[in-house]
């Protein structure tokens, strides 16, 4: 895929225009959620990372697994702000105007395998999306089995340190949705269902499957 990005990150931009999700997530929250929100865990990692230069030589993944073996003062604000740009990146390149309705392939066989159907994978989606409690996000992935598991990561906390591969996210922090949808989260996630961009969703199962993990 290239050479990694390092320090100092920038704040890539969406692989579509800001409106180009309507009618189910609005231009003006795209663009608050991408040139505000996201932009702003991009100028904190890099004001943290000024300083560092032993890890500017780091790709996102990588500081993110070594916040843990940090001193707090600098451990805690990168996994923070390094969690927070890899889980808007993968939920911004997880969308697109003119998705399939539904999964296909070997992906939609493992979900029905895993859940009965898509209707009931829905459904049991939607539902954890809905009981987050705080801020977070809802994640499809696959665990060390590699068999799919639907869960959830509190705040800017990443699948990785869950020993998780993601294939798909829900935003659920209240900035993805509360201007469209005050506090009615279920009907955000039944929106975020006609966006969610299966053809990208099926490529990161393959490469997972193949032993890859997938960023």
């Amino acid at each position: 895929m290239g050479e990694k990005e390092k320090y100092p990150f920038q704040n890539t931009p969406l692989p579509y225009a800001y409106d180009a999700l309507e009618p189910y997530i609005d231009e003006k929250t795209m663009r608050v959620h991408h040139d505000l929100y996201l932009q702003a865990y991009t100028d904190r990692l890099n004001d943290v990372l000024k300083n560092c230069k032993p890890l500017q030589n780091m790709d996102l993944e990588q500081l993110i697994f070594a916040a843990n073996r940090l001193p707090k003062a600098v451990g805690i604000p990168i996994l923070r702000n390094a969690g927070g740009i890899f889980n808007h990146r993968f939920y911004f390149l997880g969308m697109c105007p003119s998705p399939q309705e539904e999964p296909s392939g070997d992906l939609k066989k493992a979900i029905c395998k895993r859940f009965g159907s898509y209707g009931e994978f829905q459904k049991v989606f939607r539902a954890a999306a809905i009981a987050v409690y705080g801020s977070g996000y809802v994640w499809l992935g696959c665990g060390p089995n590699r068999s799919l598991e639907i869960f959830t990561t509190a705040n800017q906390q990443t699948p990785f340190l869950q020993h998780f591969c993601p294939i798909l996210n829900v935003d659920m922090w209240e900035h993805a949705y509360f201007l469209k949808h005050i506090q009615m989260r279920g009907e955000y996630v039944d929106d975020w269902f006609h966006v969610v961009d299966w053809e990208e969703a099926e490529s990161r199962y393959l490469c997972i499957q193949k032993g890859g993990l997938y960023r």
